[in-house]
């Protein structure tokens, strides 16, 4: 909406350009974007119009997104908004830059996407995720999954939040018999307790409001393959009693419908929680604990597997590095040793966001200590916990949450 910063952009891009469209106002910005179907936008974090509390630049980055994917978008924020702008880039931005803008910064970043997106795609290149890392300290583990995996015993998989259960999971289904078909992955615990049944049992044409047709649900779709229930301690009594008699019977019947529909299923289960505690707490069956409790392993946190953390970052740099379309090849040592030293409280997850972040605020190949975010850099303490003459009742469900 600055007149002086639109005509100085015009100046400068006009030399790189075929064509240089400015508007003050992003009101006509998707309309133009028909017409013209520009090689990439830059676009302003914040205008006049004051639109969606602030956040302008999210709002019309995510309009652009949703009728044309592929387009190229750019941010143009103040260094005050640098956090919008990396969310931004969450939400399918190329890249963004700060202002005061530094001309050839600026150039080389417009231009560059351009360039890229006018060659011709040699292939696609599909990103599995990180890969089961085994640190040294985990190796009769990995001797104990090698001897599980071929077999189709129940799993249930518990460790902090954060330590790559779901990874785990993905490394047992690949070393059973099961490889060549389908694993189904539900997390158990964001599925309210009204729609439980219709998603992993399924429901038929008409079996209630919104059914509008026959519905296979998670344990059909996994037929033959693995299912993987995540987060399953936060499964509702009443739910926990209708999967216990599916994974007894190991047959479904579908909501609204009587016949039973026969499945053959690996099931292996996550959770960050104790159970036990919970069955004594009468939150949990002790019943369905027993059938998922076949087989248990824990995955250590990351704090334990310090051997795993540089080659964990570098997996992440460079999905990251090829996302972003950046040049990051690999991290200082200093970096390292930042990395190595830190407690991690997030685990593997709290990593990945870090390394996704030193990838977007970098500004070459390599990764230093001062792309690090300020939270690893400069860890707060943590705080011990008060002495008390009396142990604590335990919380009741309603206090907890």
């Amino acid at each position: 909406d600055n007149k002086g910063i639109r005509d100085a952009l015009k100046i400068l891009l006009g030399g790189c350009f075929t064509q240089v469209l400015t508007l003050s106002s992003p009101t006509s910005l998707t309309s133009t974007v028909e017409q013209m179907m520009p090689d990439v936008i830059l676009l302003d974090m914040n205008f006049k119009a004051d639109i969606n509390s602030g956040n302008e630049g999210l709002f019309w980055l995510s309009e652009i997104k949703k009728r044309w994917p592929e387009m190229p978008v750019v941010l143009f924020t103040a260094y005050a908004d640098i956090s919008l702008a990396v969310e931004g880039m969450k939400r399918g931005a190329a890249d963004f830059v700060v202002k005061p803008w530094d001309n050839a910064r600026l150039l080389e970043t417009l231009t560059g996407i351009r360039d890229r997106k006018s060659k011709p795609k040699k292939g696609v290149t599909v990103n599995e995720g990180p890969q089961m890392l085994w640190s040294s300290g985990m190796q009769q583990l990995r001797h104990d999954v090698e001897r599980i995996a071929p077999t189709d015993a129940t799993v249930l998989i518990t460790g902090e939040n954060g330590t790559g259960k779901d990874v785990l999971a993905h490394e047992i289904h690949r070393l059973s018999g099961r490889a060549d078909k389908p694993m189904v992955c539900v997390d158990a615990g964001a599925i309210t307790e009204t729609l439980f049944e219709s998603e992993l049992f399924g429901h038929v044409k008409g079996a209630f409001t919104d059914a509008k047709s026959d519905h296979a649900g998670k344990f059909e779709q996994a037929d033959g393959g693995t299912l993987f229930l995540d987060e399953i301690a936060n499964i509702p009594m009443q739910s926990q009693a209708k999967l216990l008699r599916a994974i007894q019977n190991r047959c479904i019947t579908r909501v609204g419908d009587t016949k039973a529909i026969p499945v053959d299923i690996r099931l292996i289960c996550a959770t960050n929680a104790d159970i036990p505690a919970m069955i004594r707490d009468g939150l949990f069956r002790e019943d369905l604990y027993y059938r998922l409790n076949t087989i248990s392993v824990e995955l250590p946190p990351l704090r334990n597997r310090k051997d795993v953390i540089i080659p964990l970052a570098m997996q992440f740099l460079t999905e990251f590095s090829e996302k972003y379309g950046r040049d990051a090849e690999t991290l200082t040592p200093m970096a390292k040793a930042e990395l190595e030293t830190y407690a991690w409280p997030g685990n593997i997850r709290e990593l990945r966001n870090c390394i996704e972040y030193m990838v977007v605020m970098s500004q070459g190949p390599l990764l230093e200590v001062r792309d690090l975010p300020e939270s690893v850099r400069h860890p707060q303490p943590m705080e011990a916990e008060p002495e008390t003459s009396t142990p604590e009742m335990p919380l009741k469900l309603d206090e907890n949450e």
